[in-house]
């Protein structure tokens, strides 16, 4: 036959299995674990210690752990990982992985370290949510996930602004200026 039969087997949407910010000495500090990859959190906890240690001592950004896929990026004291199945498009799960590192590097405006990371912890919460859902990817610009998960323009540095909203809180400025 001329004519190939393709078979698309096991496509699904929910390509990220975890999402997890380590802190650098592997404690948690926000983790999401999507299906049913590690039901308890004796069996996270365990595959967590083993993803940081095996993280230390790699110099390649992708590892694969206990039939995982895993991508990790470091920043001063913490670890981003996301985390998909074996054979996922690692691709994919990189656009997760720099969607969820810039997003949190607006919220903290530029400070990506532990300290900032806590006094933003509800902020960068959302833009978790915003970025991946159950398990599927939902939004891959940085910018969205900031507007959506509500972090305000004048949280922003002015470089991180559109030229409306700048314009906008100049004018909320000037107003309050003239009415004291």
């Amino acid at each position: 036959p001329l004519c190939k039969t393709i078979i698309f087997q096991d496509i699904t949407l929910y390509t990220v299995k975890a999402i997890l910010i380590l802190d650098n000495d592997g404690n948690r500090l926000l983790v999401k674990y999507y299906g049913d990859t590690f039901p308890t959190a004796k069996e996270q906890n365990r595959f967590e210690k083993d993803l940081f240690n095996k993280m230390h001592k790699s110099n390649a950004e992708v590892i694969l752990l206990d039939g995982l896929t895993c991508l990790y990026r470091a920043s001063v004291d913490l670890n981003f990982c996301v985390i998909g199945n074996a054979r996922e498009n690692e691709l994919l799960l990189l656009s997760v992985l720099n969607t969820l590192f810039e997003s949190v590097s607006q919220i903290l405006r530029k400070e990506v370290e532990k300290r900032t990371f806590l006094e933003h912890y509800d902020s960068i919460l959302l833009a978790v949510d915003e970025i991946c859902d159950a398990g599927v990817v939902i939004q891959s610009d940085p910018a969205e996930v900031v507007l959506r998960a509500g972090v305000r323009g004048d949280e922003l540095s002015l470089g991180e602004q559109t030229m409306a909203q700048v314009i906008q809180s100049a004018r909320d400025q000037l107003k309050w200026s003239l009415l004291k």
